[in-house]
């Protein structure tokens, strides 16, 4: 029978260890995404004309129109800039959530974490 303890992983000091990293990774993960959850990422379209801002969770919280951008005659502009700032803002978000992932994770690519 092979000595060693757990499939050849080494003895129960080693298993140890891998647990207390595991619970160290886990509470790094959630403190993380609690962050993140509470940060606020503001883009803008059309010189301001359009803010939006989005959440760590990626949501928009807020949209900020200026009236002067309002033209019942070209609904389509405003539309643009609307989609121009949403896709910015939830951008700024997805690269600073992946950017705070690869601090936590040293590079490693772990998919489906976030």
């Amino acid at each position: 029978m092979a000595k060693g303890g757990f499939g050849g992983f080494g003895g129960g000091a080693n298993m140890n260890n891998l647990m207390k990293t595991a619970q160290k990774f886990q509470q790094q993960m959630e403190d993380m995404q609690k962050d993140l959850e509470n940060k606020r990422y503001e883009e803008k379209a059309g010189g301001g004309a359009v803010v939006v801002t989005t959440n760590g969770k990626k949501q928009i919280v807020e949209i900020k129109i200026n009236p002067d951008v309002v033209d019942p005659d070209d609904v389509e502009m405003l539309q643009d800039l609307i989609m121009t700032a949403c896709n910015a803002a939830l951008r700024k978000a997805e690269e600073d959530t992946a950017n705070q992932m690869g601090k936590l994770t040293g590079g490693l690519n772990i998919p489906g974490m976030f």
